[in-house]
C-alpha cells in the first residue's frame, strides 16, 4: 500500500497588540500553512472582537501569559516601542520565534540583547522593513546591480510630512514608550530602503540635530482636532530630524525625517543617489503607487532622464510576514536574527546622542 505523505502542521502563531496587530492577523489568516492560537492585549473589547473574527482560542489581557503558551510557536510583535525588547526577550527564552514591528528596539543596547538572545535560543528574529518590498524599490536596485550607476558618492534621503504626528499625547509623543519621535517612527523606513538600494554599507559616523518645536506648540497633528488641545503638552519627541552620516565605501548621505513643518512636502518619501555615471531618485507623494522613479544619465554627451513604468501593487507588509513563515519552514535560520535591524536601531540611536551632545558620534564597527 502506498504510504500517503504527512501534511507538515501549521505554524502556531500568538499575536500581541490589537491595532497594528490586525494587520498582523489578516496576513496570517490568509495563510495556509499558519494558525494564529493566541491574542493578547489591553482592550478588552477589541481583544473580544479580534479573536471571534480570527477564531483565536487564547485571549489573554497579560502578554507574558502569551509567550509561555506551550502550542505557540512564534510570536508576533505589534506594541508601543517600548514593549518590544521585553517581549522579545521573553518569547526568545521561551523557545519561541519572533516577527516584531520597527523598530527591533528604542536603543543600540536593547538591540543588541535581543540579536544575541535570538543566536543564543536558535531562533529566527525578523523586524517589519516592507518599504523594501515596494516595487519600485525593488525595481532600482536590480537596476543598480544590473545597469548602474557607476560609483554612489553621495545621497538624499528623507520623509517629510506637512501635519502627520500621530497623535498628539498618544503613546507616540511619549519619550518613555516610543524612544523618540518622527525620526524612530519614519526614519527604520528610509534608512533601511536606502541602506538597500546602496547594497548595506555601514554608517560609520552621524552629525545630527533634532527638533520638536511644532509638536510642542500643538500644531502638526494627524487628527486636526489635536491642533491646540490640551494634550499638546505632553509632547516629549522630535516632530523633525535632520542628519549627515558618512559611511564606510567613503560616501555621504543626508538625510532628514519631519513628522510636521510649514512647507511644501505632504507626507512625501524621496530617496536620491548621485553617483559618478548616473543619477536615480524615488521619490513618493503621499504613498503613491505609479510614476515615482526617474533615472538621469548622459547619451552621446546629452542629458537624459529615464522613466521606468513600475506600479507598485502594495500588499508589502503580509509579503514580509510571509518571508518570516518561509524562514522558519526553511531550517536555515543564521541569515535571521535581526542584524539588520540592529544596525539600523545604532545609526537612529547615534543621530539621537549626536543631537543631545551637540557633535558627531562614530558607530562601533
Amino acid at each position: 500500500m502506498a504510504t500517503i505523505p504527512s501534511t507538515p502542521a501549521p505554524l502556531r502563531v500568538g499575536v500581541i497588540g490589537l491595532g497594528m496587530g490586525s494587520v498582523h492577523l489578516d496576513a496570517y489568516a490568509a495563510m495556509p500553512d499558519v494558525e494564529v492560537v493566541a491574542l493578547s492585549g489591553k482592550e478588552e473589547a477589541r481583544l473580544a472582537e479580534l479573536g471571534a473574527q480570527y477564531g483565536v482560542r487564547h485571549l489573554l489581557a497579560d502578554w507574558a501569559d502569551l509567550v509561555t503558551l506551550p502550542d505557540v510557536d512564534a510570536v508576533s510583535i505589534a506594541t508601543p516601542n517600548a514593549l518590544h525588547h521585553p517581549i522579545t526577550m521573553a518569547a526568545l527564552a521561551a523557545g519561541k520565534h519572533v516577527f516584531c514591528e520597527k523598530p527591533i528596539a528604542i536603543d543600540t543596547a536593547q538591540a543588541k540583547e535581543m540579536v544575541q538572545a535570538a543566536r543564543d535560543n536558535d531562533r529566527v528574529l525578523e523586524v517589519a522593513f516592507n518599504h523594501r518590498r515596494r516595487a519600485d524599490v525593488q525595481y532600482a536596485r536590480t537596476y543598480l546591480t544590473s545597469v548602474g550607476i557607476g560609483r554612489v558618492y553621495h545621497s538624499r534621503a528623507s520623509w517629510r510630512r506637512r501635519a502627520g504626528i500621530p497623535g498628539l499625547g498618544s503613546w507616540f509623543t511619549n519619550k518613555a514608550m516610543a524612544g523618540g519621535g518622527a525620526l524612530i517612527d519614519l526614519g527604520p523606513h528610509v534608512l533601511d530602503s536606502l541602506l538597500f538600494l546602496l547594497g548595506e554599507p555601514r554608517v560609520v559616523s552621524v552629525s545630527a540635530v533634532t527638533h520638536g518645536a511644532l509638536g510642542r506648540a500643538g500644531y502638526g497633528s494627524w487628527n486636526r482636532a489635536d491642533q491646540m488641545s490640551s494634550t499638546a503638552g505632553a509632547f516629549e519627541v522630535d516632530d523633525l530630524a535632520s542628519a549627515l552620516f558618512r559611511l564606510d565605501d567613503g560616501s555621504s548621505v543626508a538625510f532628514e525625517i519631519s513628522w510636521a513643518g510649514h512647507g511644501v512636502d505632504n507626507d512625501d518619501i524621496s530617496i536620491e543617489l548621485l553617483g559618478i555615471e548616473g543619477g536615480l531618485r524615488l521619490f513618493i507623494p503621499q504613498y503613491s503607487s505609479d510614476d515615482t522613479l526617474r533615472i538621469y544619465r548622459d547619451e552621446a554627451g546629452a542629458p537624459v532622464t529615464i522613466t521606468p513604468e513600475v506600479h507598485v501593487v502594495g500588499g508589502e507588509h503580509p509579503l514580509v510576514i510571509r518571508e518570516f513563515v518561509d524562514a522558519i519552514a526553511s531550517g536555515d535560520w543564521d541569515a535571521h536574527r535581526g542584524d539588520f535591524a540592529l544596525h539600523r536601531t545604532a545609526v537612529l540611536d547615534a543621530c539621537y546622542r549626536s543631537a543631545a551632545k551637540g557633535r558627531e558620534i562614530r558607530l562601533e564597527p
